[in-house]
């Protein structure tokens, strides 16, 4: 019963009953919020055994260092070691660093063009124009930071499996295209992972600026909804097989795992990569706060701590994920007025309505009293040329509040596409 296709007293009496929804759904005088991906005070829980670690008096890693003190620029080994593991690289190609890998992010991209990386010619700066290739939809903390500093940002599509590789190989050959952003596994907002053939082509690929670096957010590299854990590539090795060693800036952290106030973030990447940041890092501090670094790995013990920490927070999870998908399917399923992702990880699901509509159902949403991210947040300078994207974060809320919700929601669904077919 696609919307598109109700004969005119079809329609009209569908509207009816949607506007009455509508007013009633006003009528309850809701304060509901699923704007940002931030984990349920369940969630913080998991970990609270860290408030008490290390503890006192154990204030040594295994190798004997002092973590109280300063220095150690790269962060304790122990720590370290855990994610290599999990990221399938080096303990000697990773940094630990605080508790934000966005902090890392912003100053790999500022000091690039502040100063130039290691394979620039010169500063970023200096260029007539830097270009940065952003697949939509994304992450809209990454596209704030191209923006900040001015940069010219292309998009290209995000596909079933990656962005669209085709598309990113022919902008590669301009000389002024500098970077690009990516969530390679369980995206934000669309829950989708490259393929191993992206990976591939992204490692391999020839690009016309030698300092052209890809930003490999794996915020969500461990972020099942499942029992099974994503494929994580290793782009690293895969650029270094492919003769391009420096291209990518691997960062990820422990902000949805444990605590998101005071983890612990991480940085993996060439050798050369590492020594230029290095360089510039140690100007602007001495070292990390290592005592939490510490006791993060007295907390996971390994890698197979980490992963039964995250079935705690799949457990948490996944009942909201499935609240969603079942009220879309439920109450806009047979009007054929949106489309959404089916995440089997992460944080988001991607929803996309009529063309035209996205902005008015986030208007009767907030005029509803629940709270959604505003619309075209996951395209750069907040513009979404279709108006059509709207990123949904469930995590936040209790059970209860997410259904009702996303029942709200699909009424505002109903009713943009009700008011844009009426022509209002």
């Amino acid at each position: 019963m696609s919307l598109l296709n109700l004969e005119s007293t079809e329609l009209a009496e569908l509207s009816q009953k949607v506007r009455a929804e509508y007013e009633e759904l006003k009528a309850k005088n809701l304060k509901l919020d699923l704007t940002r991906g931030k984990p349920s005070a369940e969630q913080l829980d998991f970990a609270d055994e860290l408030l008490a670690l290390p503890g006192q008096g154990n204030y040594r890693t295994a190798s004997g260092e002092d973590v109280r003190n300063y220095g150690n620029l790269k962060g304790i080994e122990d720590i370290r070691a855990i994610w290599a593991e999990l990221l399938g690289v080096s303990v000697d190609n990773i940094f630990a660093g605080d508790s934000s890998s966005l902090n890392i992010m912003f100053d790999l991209v500022s000091w690039s063009y502040l100063f130039g990386n290691n394979d620039s010619e010169r500063p970023w700066k200096d260029e007539e124009k830097v270009k940065w290739i952003c697949p939509v939809p994304g992450y809209d903390r990454h596209f704030t930071i191209t923006e900040t500093l001015g940069f010219d940002m292309v998009t290209v599509p995000m596909l079933e499996d990656g962005p669209d590789i085709n598309a990113i190989e022919e902008l590669v050959k301009d000389p002024q295209v500098k970077g690009m952003w990516t969530v390679p596994v369980f995206g934000n907002p669309t829950g989708i992972s490259f393929s191993e053939e992206v990976c591939d082509r992204l490692a391999a690929m020839e690009t016309a600026a030698a300092d052209f670096r890809i930003i490999w957010d794996n915020a969500y590299a461990v972020h099942t909804l499942t029992d099974e854990f994503p494929v994580i590539h290793d782009v690293v090795g895969k650029a270094a097989a492919a003769g391009n060693p420096n291209r990518f800036w691997v960062l990820t952290s422990t902000s949805k795992i444990t605590h998101a106030g005071g983890g612990v973030s991480f940085f993996a990447s060439s050798a050369d990569n590492l020594a230029w940041y290095s360089k510039i890092a140690g100007v602007r501090g001495i070292g990390p706060n290592k005592v939490n670094q510490l006791a993060h790995a007295k907390y996971f013990h390994d890698a197979e701590g980490v992963k039964a920490v995250m079935r705690k927070h799949a457990g948490s999870l996944a009942p909201k994920f499935d609240a969603v998908l079942n009220t879309l399917e439920e109450r806009l399923g047979q009007y054929e007025v949106a489309r959404w992702t089916k995440p089997t990880g992460g944080y988001f699901i991607s929803l996309d309505v009529i063309d035209g509509t996205a902005n008015r159902v986030w208007e009767l949403a907030r005029d509803a009293g629940i709270k959604l991210t505003e619309a075209g947040s996951s395209f750069p300078l907040h513009q979404d040329p279709n108006d059509r994207n709207i990123r949904l974060a469930p995590s936040l809320p209790p059970l209860e509040e997410v259904t009702e919700a996303m029942d709200g929601v699909a009424t505002c669904v109903l009713l943009a596409a009700i008011e844009k077919l009426e022509g209002k």
